[in-house]
């Protein structure tokens, strides 16, 4: 009879600690180490997620998990070029695009852009039409590519295909459009917004936008709060019966940074998939591929010989010999028909090449920076407006701006927050920028130094400049009746066709041949124009911790 009170009384002082225990760690999660006042207190004061275990892989994306490696050539210097010479980077942990954007995923984007801004309306023509892939690109003055011009884009047989024709705005456009569109669903989930809003709501002059929402919520969907108080979450109030943490702020942990394009570090660091080659601290070997070797065919006895990437394989080949060991494409070949790399993403070589967010100069300045590297910082702000808050662009204050090659495309639409450039209240006698336009810092020229100051040194009458790269500038004007007014720069002073508007693009296509594979090359494109060979993906900044894993992989 002793034992068995002996043994309840320390089964209850056990329980009794472990409540004790568990009372403790939960008030010291909930207590600031820094005042000891509480957090998320019922009766108000500082509310801040203290549950958020890590940030939540968006749709479509993996984790990349960031570290060093060489950037730049490790194998071949055919070119004896001047470009990407090898430098060691630091990259953080990011998230990545699992494929290609598609064509299916680009369409779900259009039907949005058609339903929000009919183009029916001319105050809204321009933007469904300045989102559209240019499908032209495919026509070819000695071939016939018009089932491609005219079924590529929009046929279900080819709805898992890269989209091409987009341009590098056009791009940045959707990882923006795609942003919105996540947290919007991630607000519903979470009870924050009315549920299907985005479908019985949504409208021109009210939609949501993220920039909009953590900034001024209340101006949300054109600050309709049926759709604003709409959802099913349970508001807090304080002791005196104000409402507090109704809205979801970058506190929450809900509110997913943004999609953008990947930088040239981060898209080159995926391709080569070096996770399986590490040994202690260093790598073994450098990849010439995104795959383990110095071929192209597989060596697995499984599918020996088959190509492991869609490419143009000779003169008149762009895919081999029908039937076996051919690489199963005429022209791009549908998503995840190949092997991924270690990293899980697939086609990082061959299928379509691929935009990324770098202005190109043929130098990586790693003298200057080798974390995170990335050419084209332009730093904007909220505009704020004279009554003090966020000014947030309405139907009747759209700013279209016309391209180079006579394009007209929506600067912004309704619904987001007006972006001006930083001023000096940011850069005065700050030592990391003094700029907000970085795209052309250190890049050869003594305008690009610090203390630089321009007197109108900028281009000459007959079209010389001081400037490291002197690209041809066309212009875009309209007449008195609205017609466009193309003027061709034929001046014969120009250096270079590098600019600051044009981008890094990056991987073979199916049009290129083998040596393009190489993650390490690098060539560019101006900004505003497409081909039938570049696609893109996206990327996701990681935060928070740098690996998934707490526990670390045992070194070999």
């Amino acid at each position: 009879m002793k034992k068995v009170l002996t043994f309840k009384t320390l089964l209850v002082l056990t329980l009794a600690v472990a409540v004790t225990s568990c009372s403790k760690n939960s008030s010291s999660k909930n207590s600031s180490r820094a005042t000891g006042w509480k957090i998320n207190a019922k009766d108000g004061g500082f509310q801040y997620n203290t549950n958020f275990k890590e940030q939540q892989t968006a749709p479509g994306l993996v984790f990349v998990e960031g570290g060093t490696f060489t950037m730049g050539r490790v194998q071949d210097d055919v070119m004896h070029d001047w470009n990407n010479t090898p430098n060691q980077q630091h990259v953080q942990s990011f998230y990545m695009d699992e494929t290609e954007v598609t064509n299916l995923m680009y369409l779900e984007y259009l039907d949005w852009l058609k339903r929000i801004y009919p183009p029916g309306d001319p105050n809204f023509k321009e933007i469904y039409k300045g989102a559209l892939p240019d499908t032209l690109v495919w026509r070819n003055r000695l071939g016939y590519n018009e089932v491609m011009t005219n079924n590529y884009l929009r046929h279900p047989g080819y709805a898992e295909y890269p989209v091409v024709g987009v341009s590098w705005i056009q791009a940045t456009e959707f990882a923006t459009w795609r942003t919105d569109r996540v947290n919007e669903l991630y607000l519903q989930q979470e009870g924050y917004l009315k549920r299907d809003s985005h479908l019985t709501d949504a409208t021109a002059d009210s939609n949501f936008s993220t920039e909009t929402y953590i900034n001024a919520p209340t101006e949300t969907f054109g600050g309709n709060s049926d759709v604003i108080d709409g959802g099913k979450r349970k508001i807090q109030t304080n002791a005196a019966g104000d409402e507090i943490n109704k809205y979801a702020k970058r506190e929450s942990g809900i509110v997913t940074p943004y999609y953008r394009l990947p930088t040239e570090v981060e898209w080159e660091y995926a391709a080569l998939g070096l996770s399986e080659l590490r040994s202690y601290n260093t790598y073994r070997g450098r990849k010439k591929y995104p795959w383990d070797g110095q071929y192209t065919r597989s060596g697995k006895r499984k599918k020996r010989g088959d190509q492991l990437a869609n490419f143009k394989q000779g003169k008149g080949d762009y895919g081999g010999i029908a039937g076996w060991s051919d690489d199963g494409a005429d022209i791009t070949a549908q998503v995840k028909s190949f092997e991924p790399n270690d990293f899980g993403l697939y086609d990082m070589a061959g299928n379509v090449a691929e935009w990324v967010a770098d202005v190109y100069r043929p130098i990586v300045d790693d003298d200057y920076n080798d974390f995170n590297y990335y050419r084209g910082n332009v730093y904007t702000k909220n505009a704020i407006g004279e009554d003090g808050k966020v000014t947030v662009v309405r139907v009747d204050s759209i700013i279209y701006d016309t391209l180079p090659n006579g394009k007209i495309v929506a600067v912004n639409l309704p619904g987001e927050v007006q972006q001006v450039a930083v001023d000096e209240a940011e850069t005065y006698l700050r030592t990391n920028f003094s700029t907000s336009d970085n795209r052309n810092y250190r890049d050869g020229d003594k305008r690009s130094t610090r203390h630089f100051e321009s007197f109108n040194e900028d281009e000459n009458e007959d079209g010389g400049s001081s400037k490291m790269y002197n690209a041809p500038k066309h212009k875009v004007d309209s007449d008195t009746f609205g017609n466009l007014v193309r003027q061709y720069d034929k001046s014969d002073k120009r250096t270079s066709l590098i600019n600051d508007e044009v981008r890094v693009y990056k991987g073979g296509s199916w049009k290129d041949r083998a040596f393009w594979l190489d993650p390490a090359q690098r060539r560019y494109f101006p900004q505003d124009m497409a081909t039938d060979y570049i696609g893109f993906r996206c990327a996701m900044s990681r935060v928070g911790s740098k690996s998934k894993n707490k526990n670390k992989k045992a070194r070999n």
